[in-house]
Formats: C-alpha cells, structure tokens, sequence
C-alpha cells in the first residue's frame, strides 16, 4: 500500500464512541443498563473505559449503520454521547495511566467483504 493511500485510509476509516452514564440504584435500572452496554458489544463495540465503548468501521457509512442502532437501543433515561472520528483523529490520541504515557491499543486491519 503506498503512503498516499494509507493516508486516505486513515480519514476514510471511523471510529464510533458511545459515552453513558446510566441510573443504577434499583435492580431494574442495573438490569437495563447491563442489557444496553450487551447490545453495544454484539454490535462489535469494546470497552475502552468504563461507560465508554468504541467501534471500528471500515466507512462513514459503515459508522452510521451502527450509530443508528446504538440510537434505536436507548434506554428511557440516563445521558448517552455518540462521537464519530476519525482514524486520524483516534491516533492522535493521548492516554496516561497516572502521569506516565501509554501506547494506543494496536488494531489490525480489517478485511470487510460487503
């Protein structure tokens, strides 16, 4: 692959964020929180923080077929963010576990056929 189209690749390819923070005191809130945080999971996200899950899509368009079934999933309360970067965007990304930096989870490249 030449730099010129790992470049393009790197603005092509999306990452999906999906940041929440749901109710939890009663036994049914923890019930539908642990169902929508499932859902995001069978759907091919993975937890990158608590309450902070992130997707990898081969397109924009790829990205919003999931965003649109994380929105058809949400539960009735508690505030949920969906973000939408970038390749790029996600590895200029600057993690620290205390004060001392860490690397970005290496992810391989992923062959789609559709």
């Amino acid at each position: 692959m030449s730099i010129s189209t790992d470049r393009l690749n790197a603005y092509r390819i999306m990452w999906t964020l999906v940041m929440y923070d749901l109710p939890t005191e009663t036994k049914k809130e923890r019930k539908v929180a642990s169902k929508f945080r499932k859902e995001l999971m069978n759907d091919g996200f993975s937890m990158f923080q608590f309450s902070m899950y992130v997707r990898h899509s081969s397109s924009s368009e790829n990205a919003d077929v999931h965003t649109r079934r994380v929105k058809k999933n949400l539960p009735e309360h508690g505030k949920i963010g969906i973000l939408q970067i970038t390749d790029k965007q996600f590895g200029q990304m600057e993690l620290f576990y205390g004060s001392k930096p860490i690397e970005l989870p290496n992810v391989p490249q992923q062959l789609e056929l559709f």
